[in-house]
């Protein structure tokens, strides 16, 4: 069987074509409040408004990037006042890194526009594939992480 008629074939096909037309749809969009945050911001700050105060080491781990690789994205952040970083006290040599409240504001606005482009865009959907779709994508985005995590860094 040719990979491409496959089930697995599809959904590979079906993710990359996803990634490119959220992409395309971020940036084709005129509102100002897509783009008031770069991706990585934006997840980091979900990150954080969920988890509370993280470490760099526990940022890099729970999004799979380098620990350089963050920290520069929250040297960027704390110079735009997105987030504030303080003395760990389980560890004296570390910091922990916070939302700011503007920082949190900025998250929201993105957030509310990011809700209001997927709702316009499946307000044909019934509530039951609304919610479907929100569980699949969960369990595929938990595969992906736990792939991600159990292979080494390069």
């Amino acid at each position: 069987m040719n990979a491409d008629d496959s089930v697995i074939g599809r959904i590979e096909t079906e993710v990359a074509l996803l990634m490119r037309f959220g992409e395309a749809t971020r940036r084709a969009t005129p509102v100002e409040a897509h783009r008031s945050l770069d991706r990585a911001a934006y997840v980091i700050l979900r990150h954080l408004e969920e988890a509370g105060p993280q470490n760099v080491s526990a940022l890099a781990a729970r999004l799979n990037l380098d620990g350089s690789t963050v920290t520069r994205q929250v040297s960027a952040m704390e110079r735009e006042g997105l987030i504030d970083r303080e003395p760990d006290p389980s560890d004296g040599r570390g910091t922990l890194v916070s939302a700011t409240q503007a920082g949190l504001r900025r998250m929201g606005v993105v957030r509310a526009a990011r809700a209001e482009l997927y709702d316009g865009m499946l307000r044909d959907w019934s509530e039951r594939d609304r919610t479907e779709l929100a569980t699949l994508l969960k369990r595929l985005n938990e595969a992906l992480s736990a792939r991600s995590q159990s292979r080494p860094r390069s």
